[in-house]
Order: C-alpha cells, then structure tokens, then sequence
C-alpha cells in the first residue's frame, strides 16, 4: 500500500489533470502514481474510459470535458484533435490550491485559479506539432496538409501561451527537458518516471525476441519488421495501434502479434525473450526498465532516454539508423554474456520511492518560489504607494 504524500504548504484541495483517459500506456501509469500520492485528489481529463483504463481511476472522481459526450476511443479520440485546446481550457479550477498536471499534448494548458500553484510533469510537448511536425505531414494527402499546417502553426502559438502560464516543470527524461526549454522557452528539473520492478522477475528464456509498444508510426516498428524479415528470428510484438495491420502484412513468418495483453502476460513475455527490442527514439522508456527488472537486456536506438536507463553492453547495447542497423545489432550482440542481475540492479534505480521525493521536493520548490514572487509583489506595490 503506498502512503499518500502530507499536505503541502496547506493545500486544502489538489486537483490532478491528464491528457486523457482511455487505456492504460506509459503516461497512464505515471499518472496512477500521482494519484496515489494525493488519493483525495479530484481529476480532471478531455475524455474518459473506464473500461479502457480497467477501472483504475474509479476510486476518484473524475470530471472530464463537455467532449465527453461523444463518448470517444483509445482508437477514434484523434479525429476530435483541434477541440482539445479548448476543452481543456474549459475545466474549472479556481477553486483549487495545487494543481498537478500530466502532459503530454494539452494538459498543461489548464486554466487555474490566482492563487493556485500549478506543477507540470511534462512527458513531452506535443509532438505532433513539434518534434514530429514534418513527419506527421508527410504522412498526410495534399489537402489535409494544408489543413494541418494551419492547425498546428495555430497550435505552437497556443501551446507558447499556456507553457507559460505553468508555476513549474518537471522534465520525465532529459530529451524532455531540452524540448521545453526549445519549444516554451522554459526550464525544468528531470524526475524519472516510477517504475513497479516488483511485479517483474527473471525466469527461463524462449528463443523470441521482444517489442512491446503502441503501433503508432512514430514507434518505427517497421524497422524491426524488414530486420527480422531478414534475420529470420522469431519476434513478438505486443500491442496495439493504428499501424496495427500495416505491419502484419509485412510481417514474415517468424513476427507474431498478440495485440495487447495483461500485465502478467507482458511480464511473462519480456522475463522470456532473448531481448527487449526498443525501435523509436524514446523521452523515457518505461517499458526498458521493466525489461531489465525481468532480467532481460535492451536493444535500443542510442539516444534519447534509452542512454539514461541502459548501460552499454551490461545491461542491453545500442544501435542506430535503419534495417539494416539493427539487423547487425542483433546478430552480433551475445544476450548470454549479459548478467541478469546487473539488469535487476540498474532498473532498482527507477522503483517508485525516488519518483515521489522527486515530485515532493518540485511542488515544494514551486510552492517556495510562488511564495517569493507575491512577497517582491507586494514590496513593489507598496513602495509605489509610497512614492506617489
């Protein structure tokens, strides 16, 4: 049973906001960890699904948008895109103290009271209209191009304004955090995602080798698919998402997908693969870790977080570019001289204790310096009346 975090600085109401709440990925399980530091918190979200989320939020209460109506999907809620801005502007919290919110797209953005200190967890700004603008474009017909260059021109500008409305950031990895200091102009602290290693445990090895991802073009699956296409080695891919059935017609007979599984199963696919095979550049990678807790190593992109969760060739090693790349890193990495226990000893480092002093300790920071801008404040207004 986690304790729930002490009151801070007097807060009589915490209000917690995510993105949205339609299943349960990385995000989502950094989320629950927020929630059960402040289990009396109300939360707050665009959209939500119960079932979707396995009823994980269901011990709070949970107030979403007026886009709840359209009773929106893990899989359909990207068409209501340009709404979001304004949905999340329209939650009310003015009558809340601390305001903690979980973004990755628009949940920074919420509108809180005067006197309200509002902290941000920012997994990444939105990538679809900043790091991935070109690529999503790319990917787009003519017309809606057009439509979406507008839209997301619109968005950076929106995006600026509410950053900078937020007391504090904190960065989930440090890809992150160079991200909001590019894009809002903004420093943040790195706080590492928390990570449940209990639930994960060394055990005998398969012959397969792993990914477990959502199918979103931007996880770059493809890229193992044409690797182990040509390595002809067996590759579980887990997961689901819009690039679902792309990837299983290029799939050859040694790539099967499960679609997604319940965490005991995951857990009981990553302890038994040959390795974790990680393809996209990632801020964090929850799933790394986990992979390591269960003893196995990591194949991965080297950059972006898998450098502050892997250690090279003790833990996993690192590749990069395309096919081709990756096809020769797995052939020539050796995941028998990796020792099981360095893997359980490196993820040890991102169990949940360190994650929750770390929020504790920026909360209390923004509260501080919250606190230290009203006093300047009042000196200022005070002298002025004084003077005139």
């Amino acid at each position: 049973m986690k304790s729930p975090v002490t009151p801070l600085f007097g807060a009589s109401r915490v209000a917690l906001v995510h993105d949205f709440l339609l299943d349960l990925r990385g995000a989502e399980r950094v989320f629950l960890e927020l929630c059960a530091m402040w289990p009396q918190a109300d939360v707050f979200t665009a959209v939500y699904d119960e079932e979707g989320t396995r009823g994980r939020f269901s011990d709070h209460a949970v107030t979403t948008t007026f886009l709840q109506k359209l009773h929106p999907t893990a899989r359909t809620f990207r068409a209501l895109l340009p709404l979001y801005p304004t949905a999340i502007e329209s939650l009310d919290l003015s009558g809340y103290d601390l305001v903690v919110s979980s973004s990755s797209a628009w949940a920074h953005a919420v509108r809180c009271g005067e006197h309200a200190v509002h902290v941000c967890y920012c997994h990444n700004p939105f990538r679809y209209v900043w790091n991935e603008r070109d690529q999503t474009l790319a990917r787009r017909g003519r017309l809606t191009r057009v439509a979406l260059r507008k839209l997301f021109a619109w968005w950076r500008k929106w995006d600026w304004v509410a950053a900078q409305r937020t007391d504090s950031y904190i960065a989930n990895a440090e890809l992150a955090r160079e991200r909001i200091r590019a894009y809002f102009g903004r420093e943040a602290t790195v706080v590492h995602p928390p990570v449940h290693v209990e639930r994960f445990s060394p055990g005998p090895v398969g012959d397969h080798y792993a990914i477990v991802a959502e199918l979103m073009p931007h996880k770059q699956i493809d890229v193992a698919v044409e690797a182990f296409n040509r390595l002809r080695r067996p590759l579980l891919v887990v997961g689901d998402g819009p690039a679902y059935r792309r990837l299983r017609r290029a799939a050859g007979p040694t790539i099967s997908f499960t679609g997604r599984l319940p965490d005991a199963e995951v857990a009981f696919v990553l302890r038994s693969a040959r390795a974790l095979v990680i393809t996209s550049v990632e801020e964090f990678g929850i799933t790394s870790v986990e992979a390591q807790a269960a003893g196995r190593p990591v194949i991965a992109r080297g950059a972006g977080g898998a450098l502050e969760t892997i250690v090279d060739r003790i833990t996993g090693c690192f590749w990069s570019g395309g096919p081709g790349e990756l096809t020769a890193a797995v052939a020539a990495f050796d995941e028998t001289e990796i020792d099981s226990r360095a893997c359980v000893a490196n993820a040890a480092r991102f169990a949940p204790p360190r994650f929750r002093a770390g929020i504790q300790a920026e909360v209390m920071d923004a509260r501080a310096g919250r606190d230290r801008r009203a006093a300047v404040r009042q000196r200022t207004e005070a002298s002025s009346l004084l003077a005139s």
